[in-house]
This record gives structure tokens, C-alpha cells and sequence, in this order.
């Protein structure tokens, strides 16, 4: 009988929740991805990376941790940035296989599975939700959708990347590469996807984008004037900074 394939128990996930000011989504994500991490795996933990908090989300967080054996709460005194928060739960993970995702869930479970599994199983060093995809099925307004468009054009066009979409939150590493790109990653904020998936690009590391289903979840914390503004900045320095490397 052939064995059904799957993420070996061995392998184990962590999954990592960038949390500013998420009071209201914290106990509901942290129970639907356990529900769809238990569905392949029995190794994990769930990563709160709670970055200067204002609502409650880090007494929240630490009841979690309380409640739960594999939830780690990480406490950020003060706001150091989204890219920060992520970059130091990483380093303090255990997991071969290292997620992160956006607490609203906007990306449908049911891609985790495969998510994981093309770190986990398909060699693939890097792998990302993309909501560009002709099979990607999402719901946002035309505005950010338009925006959206624009900066991933941005991207491919001034650093050649190959990628359709790099904002998505909802993502996958392996754990060696991943660790070893982290120190030279400079962006603090939204701009640590790009960055990372860029380097990533140029380093020769395998790296798979998956259609997924996407619905915006809650008001977006994105200023769309002010941080494409800045995230644009950001491309146009990282093109400097390798141009002059």
C-alpha cells in the first residue's frame, strides 16, 4: 500500500505571529492554525511576536502562553518595526521549517499544508503565498489591488525579481538559509518581505510561489500613500546598495 505523503512528524514547524495591536485576532488564529498544523504535523509551535502593544494583545499573548505548551510569546517593550519583531522570533525558533503569517488569517488555511510541504518535501528552500497568480482567487478593494500591482511591478523591474507577488503574509523557510539571510536583512518594517525574498533570489535559493485564496481580514495597518511612498524608497536603495556592492 502506497503510504499518503505528507509532513513527516519529524519535521518540525513554527509558526510566527507579527503582532501589533491584535487583541481581538490573537486567540482565534492561534486555534485555526492549530487545527490546520495538526492536520500533517505533531510538531510545532506558535510564535507571538508581540511588538509594543498598546490594547492588551501582550497580556493576551502571555495568557496564551500560559494556556498553551507550544505558544512562546516574545514581549517588545517598545515598537521596533513588523520586519524587527519577525527577524527576532525567527532567531529564537526551534523549527526546521519556519512560517510567519498575518494574523487576520486573510490566506486560507488549507494552503498551509502545502506551504510547509514545499519546504518540507519539495526542496524548495523558500516558498510564498501569492496573490498574483491567474489560480489565485482574492478579495480587496480595487485601490490596494492597483497599488499592490504597481509596487510588484516596482520590484521585478528595478531588482529583477522573478516573484509576482512579495507582500503577501504568508510565507515559508528552511531554516539554514533563512538564518543565514537574516543578518543582512536591513528593513525594519513592510519592506522586510521584499528584502528577504530579493536576496533570496540573488543568492540562487529555490523559491516557490503558491495561488492562494485571500480576503482581507480587517482594516489594513498599510497607509497606502505613505508606506508605498516609503517602501519605494526601500527599492530604490537596495538597487544602490547592490549597484555599489
Amino acid at each position: 500500500m502506497t503510504e499518503k505523503k505528507t509532513v513527516q512528524k519529524s519535521v518540525e514547524v513554527s509558526v510566527v505571529f507579527p503582532a501589533y495591536n491584535e487583541v481581538d485576532y490573537l486567540e482565534p488564529a492561534v486555534e485555526k492554525t492549530v487545527q490546520a498544523l495538526k492536520e500533517f504535523t505533531s510538531s510545532f509551535e506558535l510564535i507571538i511576536a508581540e511588538d509594543g502593544s498598546t490594547d492588551g494583545t501582550a497580556e493576551r499573548s502571555e495568557e496564551l502562553a500560559q494556556k498553551y505548551p507550544f505558544v512562546k510569546h516574545i514581549h517588545g517593550e517598545q515598537r521596533l518595526g513588523r520586519g524587527t519583531a519577525l527577524t527576532n522570533a525567527f532567531k529564537q525558533s526551534r523549527g526546521e521549517v519556519l512560517v510567519y503569517m498575518d494574523l487576520d488569517l486573510a490566506t486560507d488555511l488549507k494552503h498551509l499544508k502545502p506551504l510547509v510541504g514545499a519546504i518540507a518535501h519539495e526542496g524548495y528552500d523558500f516558498a510564498t503565498g501569492s496573490r498574483m497568480m491567474p489560480e489565485s482567487k482574492v478579495e480587496r478593494t480595487l485601490r490596494r489591488s492597483l497599488t499592490s500591482k504597481f509596487y510588484n511591478f516596482m520590484v521585478r523591474a528595478i531588482l529583477g525579481s522573478k516573484l509576482r507577488d512579495h507582500q503577501c503574509g504568508f510565507k515559508a523557510f528552511k531554516r539554514e538559509p533563512m538564518l543565514r539571510l537574516l543578518d543582512e536583512v536591513t528593513d525594519r518594517h513592510w519592506f522586510w518581505d521584499t528584502e528577504i525574498f530579493v536576496r533570496a533570489a540573488r543568492k540562487g535559493y529555490k523559491i516557490k510561489e503558491i495561488p492562494v485564496e485571500w480576503k482581507s481580514g480587517r482594516k489594513t495597518k498599510v497607509n497606502l500613500t505613505k508606506d508605498s511612498f516609503s517602501m519605494g524608497k526601500q527599492v530604490l536603495r537596495l538597487w544602490w546598495k547592490f549597484k555599489t556592492e
